[in-house]
């Protein structure tokens, strides 16, 4: 991977955090998951410029080599990886919530439990 694609990955990625709203582990060590209320309000404080730090970084920086969980790989596999595994949540909160009887609100864009056309 060079310097462009992994400034690509990124450009992608990023934009794809901010429209899930990605939490982080930190996310779990900073508020009690028992308050949506402060989950949301740690996002609006945090999200944003983490983001922002994220767009900065250099492609170097996202080709540098990093151990995550016993393995080694550029930052940006890591990344990706993060993305991914949001999304296989996603995936999981849909299902449950299906099998409760509920509907999947459209709040990651249309919904087939919602009519997005009126």
């Amino acid at each position: 991977m060079n310097a462009e694609q992994a400034t690509a990955i990124v450009q992608l990625l990023t934009g794809t955090i901010e429209s899930e709203g990605t939490a982080t582990r930190k996310v779990l060590a900073a508020v009690q998951m028992s308050d949506p209320a402060a989950i949301a309000k740690w996002h609006q404080a945090h999200l944003t410029e983490r983001l922002a730090r994220l767009r900065a970084m250099p492609p170097e920086q996202m080709l540098r080599d990093v151990e995550f969980f016993g393995m080694k790989g550029p930052a940006c596999t890591w990344l990706a990886m993060m993305n991914n595994h949001s999304v296989h949540h996603r995936g999981q909160l849909a299902a449950y919530l299906r099998a409760a009887g509920s509907k999947v609100p459209a709040i990651y864009g249309m919904s087939a439990d919602e009519n997005a056309f009126g």
